[in-house]
């Protein structure tokens, strides 16, 4: 006869964090469920807000950025748009750098200006300079370093120095060196925003973002918008993002040893009119990432020599190695292209030619190097065809 008994379960440990989904979260008296909100910024109220999943990720990334509290949300591109709701009314003026991320400044002059706030962008490598451009209802600036495809370095710490004298919050877009290179908490920025798309999740296969900060005050604001406009984050894209976490260090030693390695060979290249990269020092903001940054990330830009459209386009063809597309930061290389309109009518304009940006994974950088010489070979001789 077979026995039905079972033993008492084992104790289980795993070394990968738990996936925990839910949308109702459950309560044990009526009492609880009636102060739910009081759980907040912290507990759990509703799956809006998040699981156990992605408080670890929180924690996690807190820890790395040197802050004490992070709100994750489903993108980077939310997480500035999360962050400036939490703060900017009606009435408020808001700074932004002209190289910030594009979605951002389109959220700024087509959704805010539309709500009465009064928005101004600012010389993407302004320093102290900046405070020409506060006003009494200064509420917010929003900062990246260096700026989206144009590279240019503004001088953080001088332009915190400034906000903090007026009263004006500091939110700045740190993706580009992570904080392995840089950590914006630490120079006074009141938010620090990554999108963990790029090097946190590492393998272009997750959509997320994330704001840190230490302000108690601020926190407790930012997980109540987050809430309130519904910036959840799935579980199984905040595991994603902690197993990427694990591999973030290599992953990045490797990318911006390679990356610095490319960069150098290109600035000599007779196609190559000008490299857009901090961490050379020919570029124009090389003292200030040399005193602020210590790594230099994965990701560049070109400005080659004056030619058609044609000759980009051979550029591109000829890539192998190279795949064609928007996004940065994980294992494959790619390349980008923003053509001259796009240059010539941003403002405080680096250049009327169009810019090609790279982003270097982890494949050998010898080999990347001759995907790219194929290429510019390719673009020379078109160029050459059309003049």
């Amino acid at each position: 006869m077979t026995s039905h008994t079972q033993k008492a379960p084992q104790p289980f440990r795993s070394l990968s964090p738990a996936v925990m989904r839910a949308s109702t979260v459950v309560f044990d008296s009526l009492a609880e469920f009636t102060r739910r909100k009081e759980r907040q910024p912290d507990g759990y109220s509703y799956g809006i807000t998040g699981t156990p999943t992605a408080r670890q990720l929180e924690h996690r990334i807190a820890e790395l950025e040197g802050g004490a509290h992070c709100v994750v949300t489903p993108s980077g591109q939310s997480a500035l748009m999360t962050t400036v709701m939490s703060f900017v009314r009606g009435g408020d003026h808001l700074l932004v750098s002209a190289a910030c991320y594009g979605a951002l400044k389109t959220f700024a002059h087509n959704w805010l200006a539309h709500f009465n706030v009064e928005v101004e962008l600012y010389s993407p490598a302004i320093g102290a300079e900046i405070e020409k451009c506060i006003k009494t209802n200064t509420r917010m600036i929003c900062m990246e370093s260096p700026g989206t495809v144009t590279m240019e370095m503004p001088d953080i710490p001088a332009i915190v120095e400034v906000a903090k004298r007026h009263g004006v919050m500091t939110m700045m877009d740190n993706t580009w060196g992570s904080p392995l290179a840089f950590r914006p908490l630490e120079h006074g920025v009141d938010f620090s925003i990554e999108a963990a798309t790029k090097f946190f999740g590492g393998h272009s296969d997750l959509l997320v973002g994330c704001i840190s900060m230490n302000d108690a005050g601020y926190y407790a604001a930012v997980r109540e918008t987050q809430s309130i406009l519904g910036q959840q984050t799935s579980p199984d894209d905040c595991f994603l993002v902690m197993r990427g976490l694990e591999t973030l260090k290599v992953r990045f030693a490797a990318q911006s040893a390679a990356t610095l390695q490319i960069a150098r060979e290109l600035e000599h290249h007779p196609e190559v009119s000008k490299v857009l990269f901090p961490a050379l020092q020919s570029d124009p903001g090389y003292a200030i990432w040399k005193r602020d940054f210590s790594s230099s990330g994965c990701l560049f830009s070109l400005i080659l020599a004056p030619a058609p459209e044609a000759a980009f386009n051979a550029f591109f063809d000829a890539l192998q190695q190279f795949a064609i597309g928007a996004s940065w930061g994980g294992v494959h290389s790619l390349a980008a292209y923003y053509p001259a309109p796009l240059q010539a009518e941003r403002a405080f304009p680096l250049t009327d030619q169009p810019i090609v940006r790279l982003s270097i994974g982890l494949e050998d950088p010898a080999m990347l190097l001759a995907d790219l010489n194929a290429g510019l070979d390719a673009f020379r001789r078109t160029r050459a065809v059309a003049t």
